[in-house]
Formats: C-alpha cells, structure tokens, sequence
C-alpha cells in the first residue's frame, strides 16, 4: 500500500469540503492511503507581509511532510496534468512503493523554500481555483487515476 498526503494550507474547512475529499477518500482501495494533513494559515495583520506569511507557512508545510516521500507542489506556474498522465503516475509509485506528497498553498501562495523542496511542480488548472476546493478536485482525481488502473467504469472516454 502506498500513502499519499496532501498536505494543505487551510483549516475549517465547510462541512461540503469535507464531505466531498472523505468521499473520495473512502472510494480509494487499499492499494492507496490518502491523508489530508491541514496547515495553519498565518496570521494576517496590518504590519505582517505576503512574505512573512508565505515563510511561516513555509516552515509548518516542511516540517509536516513526511522523511522520504516524492514531494509535488501545486503551483499556478507548475506543469499542467492530465488524468490520463495521474494514472500512468499513480501506477509508477503503486508498482514502486512510492510514498508521495502534494502540497496545496494558502492564498498567498508558496515560499520558494516549498518549491526547491519539491521535486515536481503541478498545475492543476488555468482557472484560479478556491484552495479548498482544490483539496476535492485532487481527491477526486486520484480516484478517477485510480479507477482507470482498475478498469473501474468511473471513468469513460
């Protein structure tokens, strides 16, 4: 079984939210663990910057990934993805054993500490997309990856 974690800038989350990525959360098979690992957001004042902010949740995103897994982070700027090529992925780290973790920033994005930690930068849309609601489309995504592993009617093309 492989575990993949994404790891969020953003707490208290709307009961939909959850409800949603649990959801898919659920519909994943025991060949695949997905855990929701919720960071903090920093606290904004009228002295604080977008740099301070993105630093303190820097240093809470690094310290919460887990000791050798492939880390990915979802950026604006980062490669585009398709379903088709998060199924090939998703097979490559089930057949390797490959422990993964993606990295979803709070609104003020990623420190570029995050992203020369990271080995992969996605994204996952040219729309701007509402962080919260990018924790279900992922959710969901990997399941639809998975469901094609599977031969799983989920997905149809």
């Amino acid at each position: 079984m492989i575990r993949i974690t994404i790891v969020a800038v953003g707490k208290r989350m709307p009961e939909w939210i959850q409800t949603g990525f649990n959801e898919y959360k659920k519909r994943l098979s025991h060949e695949v663990c997905l855990e929701l690992v919720e960071i903090t957001p920093a606290r904004r004042s009228k002295s604080s910057t977008v740099e301070r902010h993105r630093q303190e949740e820097a240093q809470a995103i690094l310290s919460a990934l887990p000791e050798h897994d492939r880390i990915i982070a979802l950026d604006e700027t980062g490669k585009s993805q398709t379903t088709m090529k998060l199924s090939a992925r998703l097979q490559d780290w089930i057949e390797q054993g490959e422990n993964t973790s993606l990295i979803i920033g709070g609104a003020d994005g990623l420190h570029e500490s995050v992203i020369a930690a990271s080995s992969e930068r996605w994204s996952l849309s040219d729309f701007t997309l509402p962080h919260a609601l990018v924790r279900v489309i992922l959710a969901e995504q990997l399941y639809r990856a998975w469901s094609i592993l599977k031969n799983h009617p989920y997905h149809r093309e």
